[in-house]
């Protein structure tokens, strides 16, 4: 049956197709564990290009918000579709990084006030020159962009998350204040907005080698990390400027260490990013910026799968 453009199935179909039984598909809809399935008096009617999820049960332990079990379940199945799916060229995957870069530099560089439109940030990093635009905005998409590049090199190269990696990655990133580039911060430091005062100068070291150690150990989804830990590592706010984009390029690593794509939080989620801060400073509620994490990863996933 069709409605509008979407083709529906029932729920016995799925169950054919997926190799379970039919009330375990009808399950997975109570549970709105498949997206786009709507419920017909007694009977589910389910979109015919639905995927079929991760069994939830696999999720368990991982510290995924029961609100979020069927978002998580969709982007781990799309992560398996892309595994399996045909490799891409050399070619293609470059002209997908590249893409990537140019949102993802834009994105994370205007969130924190770099007036570079989309379009300049890539003519910055193609080696041009935007007129009437200041030096520091050009100085930060470059960095950034060397900043992810050497993050791509350090996940390829295996080696475990240190302290001198976050203060390397830092230097990069402000590659337009050479005084403060590496260096934690010698200040305190009020964020104008915010319901969080980050900590004493005294106390960055060891809260940032208590932040690298229990990176390490980390357990959870990679998702649920690294919205925790980029929780955790701005509250610090070692440093006294590039905080923000040192920060998403870490939660980058973690991903892209789990085998994720990277993802841009998008600088017309600016708000709900923000806010997603103080709903953990006011309510200890991360569900928010995980939801955040997990949205963009699976639009990621999406967008590669449709390249493919």
């Amino acid at each position: 049956m069709k409605e509008g453009t979407i083709k529906f199935v029932s729920s016995v179909k799925i169950a054919l197709r997926w190799g379970i039984s039919d009330r375990r598909v009808r399950v997975m809809c109570e549970k709105e564990q498949i997206p786009g399935a709507e419920r017909n008096g007694k009977l589910w009617k389910i979109p015919a290009d639905a995927k079929k999820p991760l069994d939830g049960r696999s999720l368990r332990g991982l510290g995924i918000p029961s609100s979020l079990r069927a978002l998580f379940s969709e982007v781990d199945a799309l992560k398996e579709k892309l595994r399996k799916a045909r490799p891409l060229t050399e070619g293609e995957r470059g002209c997908l990084r590249e893409a990537f870069l140019v949102d993802y530099t834009y994105a994370s560089n205007a969130i924190e006030g770099n007036t570079l439109t989309l379009s300049e940030t890539a003519m910055v990093l193609a080696g041009m020159t935007v007129g009437r635009k200041p030096l520091k905005d050009h100085l930060e998409a470059i960095g950034h962009r060397d900043a992810f590049c050497f993050l791509e090199e350090f996940v390829s190269s295996g080696d475990p998350v240190s302290e001198l990696f976050v203060r390397q990655l830092h230097s990069l990133v402000l590659a337009d204040k050479p005084q403060d580039k590496g260096a934690y911060r010698r200040l305190p430091v009020i964020i104008t907005g915010a319901s969080h005062t980050p900590p004493q100068p005294y106390l960055i070291k060891p809260l940032m080698e208590d932040w690298v150690r229990d990176l390490k150990k980390a357990k959870k989804h990679p998702l649920v990390t690294a919205a925790l830990f980029h929780i955790r590592f701005e509250a610090i706010h070692p440093f006294i400027d590039g905080n923000g984009r040192t920060g998403r390029l870490l939660a980058n690593f973690t991903l892209m260490k789990a085998g994720y794509l990277p993802v841009s939080i998008k600088y017309e989620d600016r708000m709900k990013y923000y806010a997603a801060f103080d709903a953990y400073h006011k309510n200890n509620d991360a569900v928010p910026l995980i939801a955040l994490f997990a949205e963009a990863e699976r639009e990621r996933l999406k967008e590669y799968l449709i390249a493919l």
